[in-house]
């Protein structure tokens, strides 16, 4: 097994139900189903157009509980689309590590350990959307990043996680990254 390290620089949540937009908490305490309060947060979730081998809508385990980008991968979507920053709020994310640059790549598997004894299981890539681009857009005035984003956040859009075991994550925490 394989143990990577990284920093927690950033600990947000959705907890506006009209937009995915996160904001900045100092820490989140997380149970079986996520963020309570959060937009992802559920056991479950309906299946939309990522599952197309399930009619859309149907119910489906939620392996999208938690989102997280890295520092080193947000600065290279920022300048593939020529700004001087991306925020991870504007992406949707949850986590904010630093450390570890090729975090989008993770294989699906690997474990996340906190300090607090929260584990996270990654889930995957979470593949490129239009959405991000248009908050990317809105709050920067780009408007070239609406339609770009997808493109340039291939392969740097960070992963999805479901929570293995409950705890708190807390903002300069050190993540213990495992590999099998």
């Amino acid at each position: 097994m394989k143990t990577f390290e990284a920093r927690v620089k950033a600990v947000m949540a959705a907890r506006d139900p009209h937009t995915f937009v996160t904001a900045r908490e100092g820490s989140v305490t997380v149970d079986l189903a996520g963020i309570p309060g959060d937009r992802h947060y559920g056991l479950t979730r309906p299946a939309d157009s990522r599952q197309r081998f399930y009619p859309r809508g149907t119910d489906i385990a939620n392996r999208r509980q938690i989102s997280i980008v890295s520092v080193e991968e947000l600065a290279q979507i920022a300048e593939r689309l020529g700004l001087p920053e991306v925020l991870p709020e504007w992406l949707g994310a949850n986590l904010l590590l630093e450390g570890y640059p090729s975090l989008t790549l993770l294989p699906q598997g690997a474990r996340l350990l906190f300090p607090a004894g929260t584990g996270l299981i990654g889930e995957g890539e979470n593949l490129p959307c239009p959405g991000p681009g248009e908050a990317i857009a809105e709050a920067t005035g780009h408007a070239a990043a609406a339609t770009r984003f997808t493109a340039a956040a291939k392969k740097r859009r960070g992963i999805v996680c479901s929570v293995e075991r409950i705890g708190t994550i807390t903002e300069g925490d050190t993540v213990q990254i495992m590999i099998e």
